[in-house]
């Protein structure tokens, strides 16, 4: 940064405080409770989420795993 910031002290206008929105750390650290299985895919969904998965620096089956938990939710929702 070759510019500096210069601060000054001008009203800042009209302000208001907002309710603290953000979970608690407590929240945050809670781990779901996963199962292993063994699930054959066709082969073409697969190097498509490897591209994805790389393109967005994580993991494929995080992203399937994920996909398959909001389906789960939606359908739920509906029903």
């Amino acid at each position: 940064m070759k510019r500096k910031i210069k601060y000054t002290d001008e009203p800042l206008g009209d302000l208001r405080v907002v309710k603290d929105f953000l979970p608690p750390p407590e929240k945050l650290a809670l781990k779901e409770e996963n199962l292993k299985v063994t699930l054959s895919l066709n082969k073409t969904s697969i190097e498509y989420f490897k591209r994805e998965a790389q393109k967005h620096h994580t993991s494929y089956q995080r992203m399937i795993r994920r996909l398959l938990d909001w389906y789960a939710r939606q359908q739920q929702k509906s029903a």
